[in-house]
């Protein structure tokens, strides 16, 4: 019995899989596993990682925030923000964080902190959780182990 997960952003639908066995959710109370058949939940999530797995097939998400509903049969992310950590770019998230630390270290007005601080933990996350995905074992993507688009709507 499989669940469907569906990730949704501000911009649009990210990422939809009908036959997903699990998923993988950085609460923002902690990490949550969700199987087919789980009971109805509704949750904020938290920054970290979202993994969807199907067979020996795997999708990873960094989310930035937002809320999940599950049902037994499916799983919903609204999440604020979020982006294929197949997609990151590692080049890209050293110089955000570098210019970041940079602008913390000079200074900036009280008004500009909280933005530059979630440049710099969006960064900072990003780094850590393309460190853990290239030390795993090889996986195959769930977009590359369908026939076509792999549940992708994007």
């Amino acid at each position: 019995m499989p669940i469907r997960v569906d990730i949704v952003t501000q911009e649009g639908p990210l990422f939809s899989e009908p036959y997903a066995d699990a998923v993988i959710l950085p609460g923002s109370e902690g990490e949550m596993g969700i199987l087919p058949g789980h009971a109805a939940l509704l949750a904020t999530l938290g920054f970290g990682e979202l993994r969807v797995r199907k067979g020996n097939a795997e999708e990873s998400f960094i989310v930035y925030g937002g809320v999940v509903e599950v049902r037994p049969e499916r799983v919903i992310v609204l999440a604020d923000t979020a982006e294929s950590t197949f997609e990151l770019d590692a080049k890209k998230a050293q110089e955000a964080r570098a210019a970041a630390e940079r602008v913390m270290r000079e200074g900036v007005p009280p008004d500009k902190t909280a933005a530059i601080m979630q440049e710099l933990r969006r960064a900072n996350l990003q780094e850590n959780i393309m460190r853990r995905v290239r030390n795993r074992p090889p996986t195959v993507r769930i977009r590359e182990s369908a026939n076509g688009d792999g549940g992708n709507k994007s």
